[in-house]
């Protein structure tokens, strides 16, 4: 017995130097969108410091997360965009997770998005969708809904990836997949790219030496689907990693449903313990990060019940000051203060910020006026709300932060 002990210690430290070689062996190159950013700055303290840092090697860090890999320019959920991911120096990839009509889990930012990140508005799948394509007709735009819940695993892996977005004025299916954002890229899209399921994106993100965020997105069907319940969606999330032998130190599951955080802590409680609680104004209705009375929960009482991480979007972390200066909200302070542990997405996800931003920067638009204000944020979350992880489209951005802070 001692001596088959002492082969499985032997064979868990070859992995784990195995997986830190991987790691090592990635190139990381954040390319010149930093140095571009960090140009738009305003003169101070934060842009100096991070000029100083021009040319210096640039670490992996779990403070860097790939949000669905890189999507500001590849399309989003792929082994393309996860590369890109790796390659920036994302120490953490995500995986959003959906299933399939055979109940199979892919990565999918929703159940329903399949005609605006893929092909198959254009495939003979198009006749499974819940809604066929329907052209643009006077003032009725064109619509479409095709879900992963329409097709099998066999029928999801013949689709060809895009990058998200479609034009609502389209008159026929291939019109309809042209509706990219003009601040996107279809550049590393000309070449298909490769989709995923979930447990291919366990074997990838580990051979890239990355820990692993999968979301339980919420379902659009009626559950339970075809005998298939909510807590059997979770617990098959769960399953795939302990079937790769992934520990559950490595893996942040999350979920906008606190009934899936707290599904996990119960019954999965080394994953449950680094469960990510997403708060979004469609999770926590009348949610606003600097009014308390509106929140409907105190977050001593999260930490309480074992949530350990909570990731709100950015807006709802950050506020203005009555000297016009950008500063950590109510709710930032409040989470701080529980000893929960701060997340939140997602930066570059809305395009130039010459515009205040869009939706992510709602509660600090007033201070922001382009694109070095990027940095700005991103200083004010980490050294003042105290966040652990940022999501963003493009990591390269907060790869360089985080390394030129020494954050981890």
């Amino acid at each position: 017995m001692r001596h088959i002990r002492s082969i499985l210690i032997g064979l868990i430290a070859l992995l784990a130097t195995t997986i830190s070689t991987a790691a090592q062996q990635v190139p990381i190159e954040v390319g010149v969108r930093p140095l571009y950013l960090i140009d738009k700055m305003k003169d101070g303290p934060l842009k100096q410091k991070l000029q100083a840092c021009m040319g210096k090697p640039v670490k992996r860090t779990l403070f860097s997360i790939g949000h669905r890999g890189a999507p500001l320019q590849f399309p989003e959920h792929t082994v393309e965009s996860n590369l890109a991911a790796a390659w920036q120096g994302a120490g953490i990839l995500e995986c959003d997770v959906a299933f399939t009509a055979d109940k199979e889990l892919v990565c999918r930012h929703a159940q329903n998005d399949l005609h605006q990140t893929t092909n198959i508005v254009a495939t003979p799948l198009a006749a499974k969708c819940t809604t066929p394509f329907t052209p643009a007709s006077g003032d009725k735009p064109a619509t479409a809904e095709c879900r992963t819940s329409d097709i099998t695993l066999a029928e999801f892996r013949t689709l060809t990836p895009k990058t998200d977005g479609f034009d609502k004025t389209a008159t026929t299916p291939e019109a309809y997949l042209s509706g990219t954002a003009g601040w996107r890229t279809n550049l590393y899209a000309t070449q298909p790219a490769r989709l995923m399921t979930h447990k291919e994106s366990i074997a990838l993100f580990r051979s890239l030496g990355a820990k692993f965020t999968p979301e339980l997105k919420t379902p659009v069907v009626q559950m339970p689907y075809n005998g298939f319940s909510r807590e059997d969606y979770a617990r098959k999330l769960i399953s795939e990693y302990k079937e790769a032998g992934v520990p559950a130190s490595n893996v942040f599951p999350q979920s906008f449903d606190i009934a899936d955080v707290r599904y996990w802590i119960k019954t999965e409680p080394g994953y449950g313990a680094q469960a990510i609680y997403l708060i979004d104004d469609e999770s926590i209705p009348g949610l606003n990060g600097m009014d308390p009375a509106t929140w409907g929960w105190e977050p001593a009482a999260l930490k309480a019940e074992g949530i350990n991480y909570v990731a709100p979007a950015i807006t709802f972390l950050l506020t203005v000051n009555k000297e016009g200066k950008i500063v950590p909200s109510a709710l930032a302070i409040a989470l701080k203060k529980a000893g929960i542990k701060i997340i939140t997405w997602s930066l570059e996800r809305s395009g130039p910020l010459t515009d205040g931003g869009g939706w992510y920067f709602n509660s600090v638009s007033k201070a922001i006026t382009g694109g070095g204000d990027y940095y700005e944020v991103l200083d004010v979350l980490a050294q003042q709300a105290g966040v652990t992880g940022v999501f963003s489209d493009w990591p390269a951005t907060v790869s360089y932060y985080a390394s030129c802070m020494g954050l981890e």
